[in-house]
């Protein structure tokens, strides 16, 4: 569950990329509906890291990696609305391609979701820390 956001926003990133650089609209409504489906499915996401963090952790404080995961995701949740709601602006007038802000929200975007993943990846202990 907590994937599917992840996987569709970059996809979606990677149509936008492809888009701009084949002057394609296709390819940019690809990208406008995985951003749906991205955005709808970080609710699910963060319920359950919520639900984990109260059920796990009875609601204790988090402090370290667990507190910085669980900002970066909230984070991370936001920034995905955030950009299907420009690339819906956006949408509404025809012709108007991507602004640089839009695109700059986007790569901040891609940042902050990549380092959330690496982030949740050590925690889970699917990938160890470098030293």
């Amino acid at each position: 569950m907590i994937h599917f956001p992840i996987a569709l926003f970059m996809v979606s990133f990677a149509f936008d990329l492809l888009a701009l650089w084949r002057r394609h609209r296709n390819l940019a409504t690809a990208a406008y509906y995985n951003l749906i489906a991205a955005a709808v499915a970080t609710l699910p996401a963060v319920a359950t890291g919520l639900l984990a963090w109260q059920w796990q952790y009875g609601g204790k404080r988090l402090r370290g990696n667990l507190r910085l995961h669980l900002i970066l995701g909230l984070i991370s949740s936001a920034m995905i609305w955030l950009v299907w709601w420009m690339h819906f602006r956006q949408r509404r007038k025809p012709g108007q391609r991507f602004t640089a802000a839009y695109l700059a929200v986007e790569v901040v975007a891609v940042a902050v979701i990549t380092l959330t993943g690496h982030l949740g990846g050590i925690l889970s202990g699917v990938e160890a820390p470098t030293a």
